[in-house]
């Protein structure tokens, strides 16, 4: 399979340079350059499989023989080894838990799949692999914690500096080994464009081997559409064919996930991406214009994204046929204060604990039930664990939280960071004296 850039369809390459380039010379982002069918004979016995026959099936069918199946499967039964549970709260309502990785949240299933993609296609007297990434709080632990110890790579994570709840800065500060962490005195969009930024400066690619590990990479992508997927089988096995999932949405990657799962023969009857104030999307859907603006901190912190990547993607998929992307997904928009309310309704109502971000898709699940009633299963994306967000959950609800494996063991360590100002040519120089 070619991927393509988003911004010239000429500009194809194979799997393993997108993975490795990141982002085209263009600036757009690559995309498969046909979006293959899965059999239907295998959607419809979709409830027989395992997560991870599901993975395997989607992602050969994406891939093609840029990978051997055989291959294909170790990497997925490494990186893919845990668990993405749906669980009913009431008849019609129910959650995709997604948290359930070494991290604690969704972005292990792309992070762990791309470590180990990136590990296949490298070569033992290749140039040391520098992996950038920039976070608005989950991506920097799952990145981190996906590729420590990789050889013959390095990692350097850029975050805003009390952006991140205290969980997600020891997930990706107290690692050490290959692991790098900067401190930048700004927003995660200023920490993505100075990513960016490295991405397209020519010294830096010609001193450093340089790629990227956020959502941008095409094999984040991928595997996300995996549990999509599995979610379907699990539904189906309870006799439900009718579902419409919401997805908690910030960079637009995990969205832009399942409009690619769709496409390629999952049935969904709509998409729903419930944001919180940095509502650039909301506002395009409903006006036509898009006009990004800086982010706004929110309790949801890794949905603080003024101008999603992703998005380009999703125009990408649907043509840039409105229309067609509007009949196919809506979007809602959310404050701290109904974020808070909806965290305590749902416990209340369900005696369900969630983040932030997972009560903002619960929210979005029921704007969209009660203004389009119907006969189906509402799903809604859990994407991280609540014990990452100590100060956005009451503390008496905070309490009965049973903690994942290793969350204690967090505490206490060592914070390893670097200070940085929202200055390319700092950066640059920080990545050209380190290296």
């Amino acid at each position: 399979m070619k991927f393509y850039s988003t911004n010239n369809k000429a500009l194809a390459v194979s799997f393993k340079d997108a993975v490795f380039n990141s982002l085209p010379v263009d600036k757009g982002l690559y995309m498969p350059e046909q979006i293959p069918q899965l059999d239907p004979l295998f959607i419809k016995n979709i409830q027989q499989y395992s997560l991870q026959e599901i993975a395997l099936e989607v992602a050969s069918t994406l891939l093609g023989n840029d990978i051997p199946k055989s291959d294909l499967k170790k990497i997925i039964d490494e990186a893919i080894n845990f668990e993405a549970p749906v669980k009913f709260l009431t008849d019609s309502t129910a959650v995709l838990e997604l948290f359930h990785g070494p991290s604690y949240a969704f972005k292990d299933f792309g992070a762990r799949f791309m470590s180990r993609i990136m590990g296949y296609f490298s070569q033992a007297d290749d140039k040391l692999l520098d992996v950038l990434v920039a976070t608005s709080g989950d991506t920097g632990g799952a990145v981190a914690l996906g590729f420590l110890g990789v050889e013959g790579t390095r990692v350097t994570i850029l975050y805003p500096k009390g952006k991140v709840s205290e969980v997600q800065e020891l997930q990706l500060t107290t690692n050490g080994q290959n692991i790098r962490a900067l401190e930048v005195d700004g927003t995660f969009d200023d920490c993505q464009a100075l990513v960016k930024l490295a991405f397209n400066d020519e010294e830096l690619n010609q001193t450093l081997r340089l790629t990227s590990a956020n959502s941008i990479n095409i094999a984040r992508l991928i595997p996300q559409t995996f549990y999509y997927f599995y979610a379907y089988a699990q539904l189906k096995s309870q006799g439900i064919n009718e579902v419409v999932f919401t997805v908690p949405s910030g960079n637009f990657g995990n969205i832009g996930a399942g409009l690619l799962a769709y496409k390629m023969g999952l049935p969904v009857k709509h998409f729903v991406a419930a944001t919180n104030v940095n509502d650039t999307v909301p506002r395009f859907l409903s006006s036509g214009q898009y006009e990004p603006k800086p982010s706004v901190q929110t309790l949801s912190n890794a949905m603080d994204v003024g101008n999603p990547s992703n998005w380009v993607r999703i125009q990408d998929l649907f043509a840039g046929n409105l229309a067609e992307l509007k009949a196919m997904l809506s979007s809602y928009t959310f404050t701290d204060e109904e974020t808070k309310a909806g965290m305590e309704k749902l416990v209340q109502e369900t005696n369900y604990i969630a983040c932030p971000h997972t009560a903002i898709a619960w929210l979005g699940a029921k704007a969209y039930a009660s203004e389009f009633p119907g006969n189906y299963a509402s799903v809604f994306l859990s994407t991280a664990h609540p014990c990452k967000f100590p100060d956005a959950i009451d503390t008496d609800v905070f309490a009965k939280i049973v903690l994942p494996n290793g969350a204690e063991a967090l505490q206490g360590k060592e914070k390893l960071a670097e200070p940085l100002a929202v200055n390319f040519e700092a950066f640059k120089r920080y990545l050209i004296n380190h290296n």
